[in-house]
């Protein structure tokens, strides 16, 4: 057999015989095991009716509940009996001398004494007295590593200790919440609605964190602030319902609170906002008893506060003239009120309002001579007050006013009426006033002669400084009227006939000029008076018997020419006739009468 095959065989009777006796020895200290629990049993069995018997209550600790199920030998361990602790932490620890249960690892954390919290009938269902419990420890036990009722997700935050809100005697509900150890500002994180009381449907609209109002020793009063309120939302709360809303007598406006009112902690002492007041509403406030009225020495008007006072300062004001009754400026430009005349004022009684229409300013003013006293011009146009005579005004002592007008200084209506007469050429000279035009007649008249003061034109010609002879240098018909078509032929100037200056009728002719014999050429009937229907029938010209040129009456009548004919006029109609004694003939009159007279 190979000396392997034999080592194998060697091996393996070797293991079976370790193994055997191993198994022997097994057994042996089963049969030893078997007879001491045997015996020990017989010892228990002994023990069980001694306790029987025995009364446990004499030891001084009674047996009460699952301690009366315990065996004896769970806590007198090793036969010992004198000694044995009475405390439940000696025997209920992690290694303690008896095998009973013991804290868990993550048992709260207690000094106290197991029965302070267990029963002996149930350890299990421990009813714990936190009237032990240092406070603000709380958290030791409930958190979430302890298995204790902890804070749950939805609990507020906060890093309070639980019995600033729980109390010991019952976990819920919750006492006050002691706000004391809460974040400012995240009040809103709880008072949601959800977790706890959030804002009411009727809560002022406002962003702030509650306790900006709210305390939190107590939820109501709020004592109000208005820093995180939306401007102009005064009204959502001061409506009289929800808070203190405007009284009866307050400022008639529809401005919201907060124009005016500053001071949240109190309504009064408000600087007053007139952004939203109604134009024109002042005096519903301004009127003595709500708020400064007028004064007694204010200006006499009827006009709206703010026509005159800013609503940003009622001082100074911008006074509007618009609604003060005409006429009443002295009443407050009287230099107390108001700025009055200056010293150097023209003198007047009108008021100021008569000539200051810039209400902004007095400069600039359009005089009202009105109320002036006529004849004082000169108090104020002395070239100081106010605009003087020119250099080249019309050298004369009448006041302004005779010539000027009040409602403008030009053109000026002249009065003459206290020129001295003849003086006219020293004004128009055609430098100072207007003088003679270059077809003016011939004349050193002075103009008074024949222009009226009243009126330059028409001028009444007085002909008396006229040069005798020159009229018709005037008399032209391009300067003045000048000799009609039909008039007398003649050479001799107009005034020659022409006595009446002032018309051309009536004219007493000078036949002086006239040529001998030219008569007819006038006195044709058309021109000048000629022979009457019952005129001698002569060819003869007319001043051959008339010879006053003033009249055709008293004539001589001239028979020079005459041959024969005479009763062609001697008929006793144009001329002497037959007398009634002449003798009957037939014969013509110059076969007797031979001279002018009819006496030969």
């Amino acid at each position: 057999m190979p000396l392997l095959t034999i080592f194998k065989v060697s091996a393996r009777y070797s293991f079976l015989a370790a193994h055997l006796r191993w198994l022997t020895s097994l057994l042996l200290l089963t049969i030893v095991a078997f007879a001491i629990l045997a015996t020990n049993a017989s010892a228990a069995d002994t023990l069980k009716k001694s306790a029987s018997k025995f009364n446990h209550n004499n030891t001084g600790y009674i047996l009460s509940d699952a301690h009366t199920q315990a065996s004896c030998e769970s806590c007198h361990t090793q036969g010992i009996f004198k000694g044995t602790p009475k405390k439940c932490e000696s025997c209920h620890v992690q290694g303690g001398r008896a095998s009973s249960t013991a804290k868990p690892t993550r048992h709260i954390p207690t000094n106290l004494t197991c029965d302070t919290c267990h029963k002996v009938n149930n350890w299990a269902n421990a009813t714990f007295s936190h009237t032990v419990v240092a406070p603000g420890s709380c958290a030791t036990c409930h958190n979430v590593s302890t298995g204790q009722q902890a804070k749950p997700a939805q609990h507020i935050q906060t890093n309070a200790s639980c019995d600033n809100c729980h109390k010991v005697s019952a976990w819920l509900p919750a006492n006050r919440f002691n706000h004391s150890s809460v974040s400012a500002g995240s009040c809103a994180t709880c008072h949601n609605g959800s977790k706890a009381t959030g804002k009411t449907s009727n809560h002022i609209s406002t962003s702030a964190s509650c306790d900006s109002c709210h305390r939190t020793t107590g939820w109501t009063p709020a004592t109000m602030n208005h820093s995180g309120v939306t401007t102009g939302s005064c009204a959502t709360c001061h409506n009289g319902s929800t808070a203190l809303g405007k009284s009866a007598n307050h400022i008639a406006t529809t401005a919201s609170c907060d124009s005016c009112h500053k001071n949240f902690s109190s309504f009064a002492g408000a600087p007053m906002s007139h952004t939203g007041v109604t134009p024109g509403s002042c005096a519903t406030c301004h009127n003595g008893s709500k708020a400064t009225g007028k004064t007694s020495n204010h200006i006499s008007t009827s006009a709206s506060c703010d026509s005159c006072h800013r609503t940003t300062g009622w001082t100074p004001a911008t006074m509007n003239h618009s609604g003060v009754t005409t006429g009443s400026c002295a009443t407050c430009h009287n230099g107390s009120n108001a700025t009055g005349k200056t010293a150097n004022h023209v003198q007047t009684t009108a008021s100021c309002d008569s000539c200051h229409k810039n209400f902004s300013s007095f400069a600039g003013a359009t005089m009202n001579h009105t109320g002036v006293t006529p004849g004082s011009c000169a108090t104020c146009h002395n070239g100081s007050k106010a605009t003087g005579k020119t250099a080249t005004h019309l050298p004369t002592t009448a006041s302004c006013d005779s010539c000027h007008r009040t409602t403008a200084w030009l053109p000026a209506t002249f009065s003459h009426s206290t020129v001295t007469v003849g003086s006219c050429a020293t004004c128009h000279n055609g430098s100072t006033a207007s003088g003679k035009t270059a077809r003016h007649i011939s004349t050193t008249a002075s103009c008074d002669g024949c222009h009226r003061t009243t009126s330059w034109t028409p001028a009444t010609m007085n002909h008396a400084g006229v040069t005798p002879g020159s009229c018709a240098t005037c008399h032209n018909g391009s300067n003045a009227t000048g000799k009609t078509a039909n008039h007398v032929q003649t050479t001799a100037s107009c005034d020659s006939c022409h006595k009446n200056f002032n018309s051309f009728a009536g004219a007493t002719f000078n036949h002086t000029g006239i040529t001998p014999g030219s008569c007819a050429t006038c006195h044709n009937g058309t021109t000048a008076k000629g022979k009457t229907a019952n005129h001698l029938p002569t060819l003869a010209s007319c001043d051959n018997c008339h010879r006053g040129t003033v009249t055709f009456t008293g004539a001589q009548m001239n028979h020079t020419g005459i041959v024969s004919g005479c009763a062609n006029c001697h008929n006793g109609s144009f001329a002497t006739g037959k007398p009634g004694g002449h003798p009957k003939t037939t014969a013509d009159c110059s076969s007797c009468h031979t001279t002018r007279t009819f006496s030969k």
